[in-house]
């Protein structure tokens, strides 16, 4: 079940392609996303992890945006570490599907935004 508000969608639901495996050895598959704000994109440029290694900016989103995961409810960047890589780039690619602009006038009126894909780019030093 997903959640929408004033005619869009604010959360979607997923299956990851293998799961989390969590220290219990339960796995994890199912979970959900919200839509990104603004300081989910901007407050993570300014942790220490980030400006270290560009890269770890993904597993911070994520951590921001991934609600739910299994009966999971406290999902940090300890979750998305343990994700494995194809479950970690299909989020990444979920993300960038999910906030990206629906309607193709706003994207030319308004200045583009930092995505998932540029993100993924950072990550596997594509950039």
């Amino acid at each position: 079940m997903s959640a929408t508000h004033t005619g869009f969608q604010t959360e979607i639901e997923f299956e990851l392609p293998k799961g989390f495996l969590d220290e219990t050895a339960t796995l994890h598959r199912r979970g959900t996303m919200r839509l990104a704000t603004a300081a989910d994109e901007i407050l993570p440029l300014r942790d220490p992890r980030v400006q270290q290694n560009e890269a770890y900016l993904a597993v911070i989103v994520l951590a921001r945006v991934v609600t739910r995961l299994g009966s999971l409810t406290d999902i940090h960047t300890g979750v998305i570490e343990g994700l494995y890589a194809s479950d970690f780039g299909y989020l990444q690619q979920l993300y960038e599907q999910f906030n990206a602009v629906d309607d193709e006038s706003t994207q030319t009126a308004e200045r583009p935004r930092p995505s998932a894909k540029a993100l993924r780019r950072v990550a596997v030093g594509e950039a």
